[in-house]
């Protein structure tokens, strides 16, 4: 190198005519962490706020697979691991705090992780911090309470029935025990959820008149380039190979929800990253959802919220009626 161009100003040179025509998250991921986006600056408003039973839950909550180490990640082998180099314990407190300077006042833990169960109770004493958590349980066929009892006694504000099952525990019509779960739930003075990523859960849920508090159910629009190909028809929980779908029937999803009186959080609201935030929130938003739950990075959560507060605001009146 010559002309006084080392290899050190050449990178930098290089890096930065690499950022012209890069989104936020492009350019902040080629960047790197950088000291302004560890000390993120206090939004305008902070995050606007719901409620499920007698708990306030911000509309959008800090989403649980990334602290957790699992991130999807389509046919990309090194994001799980690249996750669980960059969210080391230090680093979720802080992303936990910076949610919770931005006014997410929820996130939603695995409650069969032993590390992040364990971390909430750090962050509350390190920290002075207060984020509640909703409480993702997977139980066994014979015996639902134990993994309930496990979370309501480690703190959770809320136990829901994980994804996975409340679609496995439908198909094998198993409804039983999707009302034995939410019911045991509630005697314990929490609220009770059922998530799926499949059409039928809902409908099957609401056909037997289980007494869930809330649903999380999948939503998103499939305007992706990697969305669902036509010959991709199995259930998401069928597919565990193929890692670019998790709402199959959106469209159905709207118009069956529109009628039912119970909150609804929306989960894989942006496709695993697929889908840009202001285009994500506003197609959940708009379409019925009470809350988005949102994987974040510490670094995008002021612009989550900011999008988010907005987007509420400009749907206040809409085809659903808010139902938190």
């Amino acid at each position: 190198m010559t002309d006084g161009l080392d290899r050190r100003s050449f990178l930098a040179t290089s890096a930065a005519g690499a950022m012209i025509g890069l989104s936020f998250e492009e350019r902040a991921l080629l960047a790197g962490p950088t000291d302004s986006q560890k000390k993120v600056a206090a939004p305008k408003a902070a995050c606007a706020m719901g409620r499920i039973g007698n708990v306030n839950i911000s509309r959008i909550l800090c989403g649980g697979n990334l602290i957790s180490g699992y991130a999807h990640s389509r046919d990309l082998i090194y994001v799980s691991p690249l996750m669980m180099q960059y969210f080391t314990d230090d680093k979720i407190l802080d992303t936990w705090q910076v949610c919770e300077e931005h006014g997410i006042n929820t996130c939603v833990i695995f409650c069969g992780d032993p590390r992040a169960v364990g971390l909430i109770g750090r962050y509350r004493k390190e920290r002075g911090g207060k984020m509640q958590w909703l409480a993702q349980a997977n139980p066994s066929t014979d015996d639902v309470k134990t993994v309930v009892d496990k979370a309501i006694d480690d703190g959770a504000a809320g136990v829901f029935l994980v994804g996975n099952q409340g679609d496995q525990w439908t198909f094998d019509n198993r409804m039983d025990l999707i009302d034995q779960f939410v019911r045991y739930v509630k005697t314990q003075g929490v609220i009770a959820g059922v998530a799926g990523h499949a059409l039928e859960m809902l409908i099957a849920v609401e056909s037997a008149g289980i007494p869930n508090d809330f649903y999380m159910k999948t939503l998103h629009h499939t305007n992706y380039w990697s969305a669902r190909r036509p010959d991709q028809n199995r259930h998401v929980i069928e597919n565990y190979g193929v890692d670019n779908y998790w709402a199959m029937t959106p469209q159905e999803t709207i118009a069956f929800m529109r009628d039912v009186k119970k909150p609804w959080i929306a989960y894989k609201v942006l496709a695993a990253g697929a889908i840009a935030p202001r285009d994500g929130f506003d197609f959940v938003f708009k379409n019925g959802a009470d809350f988005a739950c949102v994987g974040m990075f510490d670094w995008q959560v002021a612009e989550d919220v900011q999008i988010a507060n907005a987007i509420v605001a400009q749907h206040k009146s809409r085809a659903r009626a808010w139902m938190a």
